[in-house]
């Protein structure tokens, strides 16, 4: 069961008219040691610093020591603060329950050991207030940043986000460093998406807000590494390698890619069958005909998620206009072919119409994301209006 434990209107400061509004998520577990004093100091900061609307939401996510307690104390005695008590432990999932909850403009995190100076909070959350960005991360690995750190971790935390950028084509610097911030409304979009509640958490969200076109906005940033971690760092780095692999595996280019694949093999069989009856012509026309409804369907349900009849005849019908590009690009390397020799056999014709075809498969891609699959604008209104 979650519970909520809220001040009384009346206990907490009154915030500036008309200021747009924060929540800071602290997400603990078994933070008995530094709690009390990070709470403190984070509020003792934005008290004086932060002309927002904001409040401090403490997450604590199935602690066992006295957290729980303490966070609860924290809560009644600070104005402002409230206390998220989840039944089960994930980082991840303390974030994701406190960030649906929030009707703020800006949703945020830090951790609880505050090893991240505090310094850099306005910074973040600057570019998301002003429209400029939809995510904003602080990253210890961006020219300016000052870090303290054992050569370990900062080995670990380069290579892995080296691996981020090579594998997922990531853009951003620093995935795991534990102070972001997120536009409530790219909140509300990317959160049905993100499926980890663990420590992968933060590398998921900050890949699908790339792969979604959202603007993500770095800050360098002064950090202290906490010489009382705990977290497991060797089941941490299995849990993000097989998270790595689920989201190299929903890539939409890695499943049209195997769409494709599919659908050439598919294509040469029947080539091959028809060719004797209908010729080379004849075989090209009907193998790509009957290739290009199946690559279509095949699209529209893996690589895009589309499902039922939505925008079926649209779809089809472009899928239609990708296949006319395409039997002319292979029927006049055809010609070309037999041209130049009369008398090639089917192996030869084969090979040239393969490959024709893959030329075409970048036409089709970029004509399918762009004019048939782009997920059409959702109108998101503010809390109050029409």
């Amino acid at each position: 069961m979650i519970s909520v434990a809220r001040l009384p209107e009346a206990a907490a400061t009154a915030p500036p008219a008309g200021a747009p509004s924060v929540d800071v998520v602290v997400p603990v577990h078994n933070e008995q040691g530094v709690l009390p004093a990070s709470i403190r100091r984070l509020h003792d900061y934005l008290s004086r610093a932060l002309p927002l609307r904001w409040r401090i939401v403490i997450a604590d996510n199935a602690s066992t020591d006295e957290t729980l307690r303490i966070a609860m104390a924290l809560a009644e005695d600070l104005p402002r603060v409230e206390l998220l008590a989840l039944p089960d432990k994930g980082r991840g999932g303390a974030l994701r329950a406190a960030w649906e909850r929030s009707e703020a403009d800006v949703v945020c995190y830090m951790d609880a050991d505050l090893s991240t100076d505090l310094r850099a909070l306005p910074p973040l959350l600057a570019p998301l207030l002003s429209g400029h960005s939809d995510v904003a991360i602080g990253t210890r690995l961006a020219p300016g940043s000052r870090v303290v750190r054992g050569r370990k971790r900062e080995l670990i935390s380069r290579s892995y986000n080296r691996l981020l950028h090579t594998v997922l084509g990531a853009r951003f610097s620093d995935a795991q460093c534990g102070f972001k911030a997120v536009r409530g409304d790219a909140a509300r979009r990317l959160l049905p998406a993100v499926r980890d509640d663990g420590w992968f958490f933060d590398t998921e969200l900050l890949v699908l807000a790339q792969r979604e076109g959202m603007r993500i906005h770095e800050v360098p940033v002064d950090w202290v590494d906490d010489p009382d971690s705990r977290v497991d760092i060797v089941r941490t780095a299995l849990e993000d390698l097989r998270g790595i692999a689920r989201l190299l595996a929903e890539a939409r280019l890695i499943r049209f890619m195997a769409v494709g694949v599919a659908s050439t093999i598919a294509y040469a069989l029947l080539y091959l069958l028809l060719r004797a009856p209908l010729g080379a012509e004849g075989a090209n026309a009907l193998a790509l005909a009957l290739t290009a409804v199946a690559n279509t369907h095949a699209n529209r349900r893996l690589t895009f998620g589309i499902s039922g009849r939505r925008d079926l005849i649209r779809q089809h019908a472009m899928g239609a206009f990708v296949y006319v590009l395409t039997l002319g690009l292979t029927s006049g390397a055809l010609a070309v072919l037999h041209g130049l020799d009369p008398g090639s056999g089917r192996a030869l014709e084969l090979t040239v119409l393969v490959t024709a075809g893959i030329c075409a498969t970048v036409t089709r891609y970029m004509a399918l994301r762009s004019w048939v699959f782009a997920p059409r604008p959702v109108l998101l209104h503010a809390k109050g209006t029409a």
